[in-house]
């Protein structure tokens, strides 16, 4: 086992394992998309494609539970259920879908601990989020799905979508960056238009290392049921916060932050989409692996990102508590840089008005260059290093 503390703790930010198993499947349509395209088994029409995706909130959902216990506030499963619907739409909006996705969950809890309050809240936080998108144009359509008791496999609650999208092929996004291209970067965190409230940035990634790294060691015998028993007793809760104390220099607490809702950047992107139809190189989700996910996308080209926008709090909180390592740090978390937008020079500004008219900070982060080997060198406030694959 790798001596990182992310993989010690059962997860792998790269899903290297997980690649490694499917590398023999069909890449669909377009091989060079951020998602799989398929043909169109809807109709078999030649000039349609369509979307299957499925993603989950991951282990924010025991974080969720924990904030819940403490707190008596079941309103933030609301936010898991977002998590979990971005997750998928803003995968698939990198391959170019944007608009009248369909949906359908799939929620598993340990019915011991999980009440009727808490899927109330799942489900109306889907609700809650697929109205706030259609009044941007966004068009989500709910088709139910499955909520079962599996208490024997679930510890606690385990919180999932799929989506759905039918879409012409001439809107497929594919990725094909090349050298001479800018990178704009779309950040995490700050309070963009449709948004309600502040956005630390977290997501839904990197959240096991987030819990464990950050928190106090007495929730390990408070919630005994929010971890994997099979994790080292030495990598559990390890931090010294506890959910509500307050994170210096900041009007929020500790869960606040790290409960934030993953932002979408779907309104942004269809936005894009209408502005630079044709001129997109390519978009990058920075969710598993963060900064070096582009990797799986780059053939003989270095990355370089010399100018990465601000990292925000939750980060440094993370880092500061558990003294990561800053190269596991921007392989883990996004860092406030969440969205990577790859084209020519002259259309960057473009990119950094759209992002700007939603309240979200953008700026070229870098650029493409040649290279023999796959690599993304990072030259960031926490010092320089290289990404390869």
């Amino acid at each position: 086992m790798s001596d990182s503390k992310y993989d010690q703790r059962g997860v792998s930010s790269d899903k290297s394992e997980v690649h490694e198993a499917i590398r023999h499947l069909d890449k669909g349509l377009y091989p060079n998309a951020f998602c799989k395209i398929l043909p169109d088994i809807t109709g078999n029409d030649p000039e349609q494609c369509c979307i299957m995706h499925a993603d989950t909130a991951g282990t924010k959902t025991a974080l969720a539970y924990m904030y819940w216990k403490e707190t008596g506030d079941a309103s933030v499963f609301a936010g898991i259920a977002q998590d979990a619907i971005v997750m998928n739409l803003d995968d698939m909006a990198c391959a170019g879908a944007v608009d009248n996705f369909i949906l359908s969950s799939t929620i598993g809890r340990n019915k011991h601990l999980i009440t009727a309050e808490v899927l109330e809240q799942v489900i109306g936080g889907t609700t809650a989020f697929i109205e706030r998108m259609a009044t941007h144009g966004i068009n989500i359509h709910l088709a139910g799905g499955e909520t079962a008791d599996v208490g024997d496999i679930v510890r606690t609650i385990d919180v999932g979508y799929t989506a759905f999208v039918r879409m012409p092929r001439a809107q497929v996004q594919t990725i094909g960056i090349g050298p001479g291209d800018v990178v704009v970067g779309l950040a995490s965190y700050g309070q963009a238009t449709y948004e309600d409230r502040y956005n630390s940035g977290i997501a839904s990634n990197g959240l096991t290392a987030a819990r464990h790294d950050t928190l106090h060691r007495s929730y390990a015998d408070r919630f005994p049921e929010s971890f994997d028993p099979a994790i080292p007793r030495t990598l559990v809760f390890t931090g010294k916060h506890k959910l509500t104390d307050q994170v210096p220099g900041t009007p929020h607490t500790v869960g606040e932050l790290l409960l934030s809702p993953t932002r979408t950047y779907v309104p942004v992107l269809k936005a894009l989409f209408e502005r630079l139809t044709g001129r997109i190189r390519g978009i990058i989700h920075n969710t598993g692996g963060a900064h070096s996910k582009v990797l799986k996308f780059a053939q003989n080209l270095r990355i370089v990102k010399d100018s990465l926008l601000h990292v925000p709090p939750v980060f440094r909180l993370i880092q500061e508590s558990s003294g990561t390592p800053a190269e596991e740090m921007y392989k883990v978390f996004n860092m406030g840089t969440r969205l990577e937008v790859y084209l020519q020079e002259q259309d960057a500004q473009t990119v950094i008005d759209t992002a700007r008219s939603f309240g979200i900070d953008a700026q070229v982060i870098g650029r493409v260059e040649a290279s023999e080997t796959a690599e993304v060198m990072m030259v960031t406030e926490d010092g320089n290093w290289v990404y390869r694959s």
